[in-house]
């Protein structure tokens, strides 16, 4: 059995908050301390903290024809990786203020796929990187049509360059783990989508 929440927002004091940079991320650095697993309070330290926006991701999936829609692009925090900075991914953004995530994504689908989804299915939520960033991912499945579905989309004015690309499900999920894949929403997107695609391909079994 998972061990019950023993803490909570109310075990961390924080001492002072300083913002480090401002741009298209914030950077703050972050004075605290909080309570210990073996009882009283720890040192104050401080952490640098990336504060962002809430995101959204969807995996892309047509139950009819079985195929998964990937967005390609360039990627300057994979510039090392050995697959190379350019990475395959389900579709995903940044929620603007008064912005659902649900919306959000609809937008963007739109925007980097030319898709208007047939269902939204929300699979849950994670933070990607919760050492070192705030920010908070809205994971969904978008049920689309992919037939004739793919070409070149973006917001030029964003500085996007995305070449979507529908792909049949067996050869997505037998590359994803050592692939472009190399991102969390992706992953965790497909893992899910392997659990519930026959249910998916029940469910729709024509577009009618």
């Amino acid at each position: 059995m998972v061990r019950d929440v023993k803490f909570s927002r109310q075990d961390v004091e924080v001492v002072k908050e300083e913002p480090i940079y401002s741009g298209f991320f914030r950077l703050v650095n972050v004075r605290l301390r909080h309570r210990l697993f073996r009882g009283g309070w720890s040192r104050e330290f401080s952490r640098e903290l990336f504060a962002k926006a809430e995101a959204a991701s969807a995996v892309v999936y047509d139950p009819v024809l079985d195929l998964i829609g990937l967005v390609d692009q360039f990627r300057v925090g994979t510039l090392d990786s050995p697959y190379g900075p350019w990475t395959l991914e389900s579709v995903a953004g940044m929620v603007e203020e008064g912005e659902s995530p649900a919306n959000m994504m609809l937008r963007e689908l739109q925007e980097e796929a030319g898709l208007q989804a047939k269902d939204l299915l929300p699979i849950t939520g994670f933070y990607p990187t919760p050492g070192s960033c705030n920010e908070y991912t809205h994971l969904f499945c978008a049920i689309c049509d992919l037939s004739g579905a793919g070409g070149l989309f973006g917001v030029d004015g964003e500085n996007e360059d995305i070449l979507f690309t529908a792909y049949p499900a067996d050869d997505v999920f037998n590359a994803m783990l050592q692939s472009r894949m190399n991102n969390a929403a992706t992953l965790i997107g497909l893992q899910w989508l392997q659990l519930n695609r026959p249910r998916l391909r029940a469910q729709w079994q024509s577009w009618s």
